[in-house]
């Protein structure tokens, strides 16, 4: 079965977003890190920390999603559709990628091409 058509932007979305959760790491560690650790107020390291733990964490995700969407795997479909389910909290823009994600990898072709795709 052919590859549907918009896979691939949804696969660059998934690798954009990673890249955007990056740069908020680099932020926190480069800029909040520093702070906290020279206040030495364990409830900030606490906090920066998780929040790092978090976005680390969603960018593992929407990296593995991305390579799983190129390669055709039904993990990859799957992990795709959890980073749909929660860009939809991302509000405006985020939001308005989700849902249109979640329709397109929730069309019939598409849920039969990863179906078949790794048989």
């Amino acid at each position: 079965m052919k590859k549907p058509e918009l896979l691939l932007l949804i696969a660059i979305w998934r690798f954009i977003a990673a890249s955007l959760l990056a740069i908020g790491v680099i932020a926190i560690a480069v800029f909040a890190f520093p702070e906290a650790v020279r206040d030495e107020n364990a409830g900030s390291l606490f906090g920066l920390s998780m929040a790092i733990i978090v976005l680390l964490t969603l960018i593992s995700l929407s990296v593995a999603a991305g390579i799983g969407l190129i390669k055709g795997k039904s993990w990859g479909w799957i992990l795709a559709i959890v980073n749909a389910v929660l860009d939809l909290f991302s509000i405006p823009f985020g939001t308005v990628i989700g849902v249109l994600s979640l329709i397109y990898l929730l069309r019939k072709e598409v849920r039969e091409y990863f179906a078949t795709a790794e048989k």
